[in-house]
């Protein structure tokens, strides 16, 4: 895993279910850079970056998840930075939804997948990115 990753500002809060807390987890804290907040027992754990909170909750295998979610979104501060993330990401061998590109309101970004298939944004947007 490469030691350097970029900075973000985080996705406030959304809440996954999930199959294999340890590989999502891992995903979540050793690539995207969120920190353990709280584990009330073996089956949750809530992470935080600092500005936003992420719950994961183990759910049983049925082969249908409890809820669909369409993509949740990091923002970054700098258009930069979403270059880096999508290096820093190929590099740890993140699967890619779709590459980098600049979209016609300014914001950049681009999409990969979690572990389980769960779509993550990376997103420079100027009104929500300070930069």
């Amino acid at each position: 895993m490469s030691l350097t990753r970029p900075p973000h500002a985080g996705m406030r809060h959304v809440a996954l279910n999930v199959l294999d807390l340890a590989l999502v987890e891992s995903f979540y804290v050793d690539l995207l850079g969120f920190n353990v907040e709280w584990r009330p027992d073996q089956e949750n754990v809530y992470l935080c970056s600092g500005v936003d909170n992420l719950a994961l909750h183990v759910v049983e295998n049925t082969g249908d998840k409890a809820q669909v979610l369409a993509h949740t979104g990091i923002i970054v501060d700098e258009i930069e930075h979403v270059d880096a993330w999508y290096n820093f990401l190929l590099e740890n061998k993140v699967k890619m939804a779709a590459a980098p590109r600049t979209h016609r309101d300014g914001a950049r970004s681009f999409y990969c997948h979690d572990p389980e298939g769960t779509v993550v944004q990376v997103l420079y947007h100027p009104p929500l990115s300070k930069g």
